[in-house]
């Protein structure tokens, strides 16, 4: 008698959402605007625009590029937006903020431009494991798309996740 093993994770009906698989593909670029201040920390306008002029923008071909500081330092609106005119013939996507910031704008904008509709009825699960680092705010929104329309949603793996809408029939 040989005991044939089953593997019921394949067979199941569940259908495994990634949100890592949203991620927009490109470069990511970072602008550490304490860079350019003078020491660090002061922001003279003469030195700032100087840099900017001679700055190599080339490199920012069609990436997606974070403009952000890595200090405690006052900078002002203007010189965000300076550095933002000089990007926005060349970025693929400007985002004043950290790379992780970038990264949750960009999954947020994917999740919002996808049509789920071809889960209606289903039964999803979530990853909870990715490669990427998904903010709550990302499985807020999957969860406000998905629950309208599937019939149970759970977040985790297959083998164990969290059940947490099942459709009243």
């Amino acid at each position: 008698m040989t005991d044939e093993i089953i593997n019921r994770v394949a067979n199941s009906p569940l259908i495994t959402i990634d949100l890592a698989d949203f991620v927009p593909k490109g470069d990511r670029k970072s602008i550490f605007i304490t860079d350019w201040l003078y020491e660090g920390l002061i922001l003279k306008e003469a030195l700032f625009r100087e840099k900017i002029s001679s700055h190599n923008w080339a490199q920012y071909k069609d990436a997606y590029v974070a403009i952000h500081t890595t200090t405690d330092a006052i900078v002002p609106s203007w010189a965000y937006l300076l550095l933002t005119v000089n990007l926005t013939s060349i970025a693929k996507r400007i985002t004043i903020g950290t790379v992780q910031e970038m990264e949750d704008s960009l999954l947020i904008e994917a999740l919002e431009k996808t049509d789920f509709s071809v889960y209606k009825n289903k039964k999803i699960i979530i990853k909870g494991c990715s490669k990427f680092s998904i903010s709550n705010n990302a499985y807020g929104l999957i969860i406000q798309k998905l629950q309208p329309i599937v019939s149970s949603l759970m977040f985790g793996e297959a083998c164990s996740n969290v059940p947490l809408y099942k459709q009243k029939k």
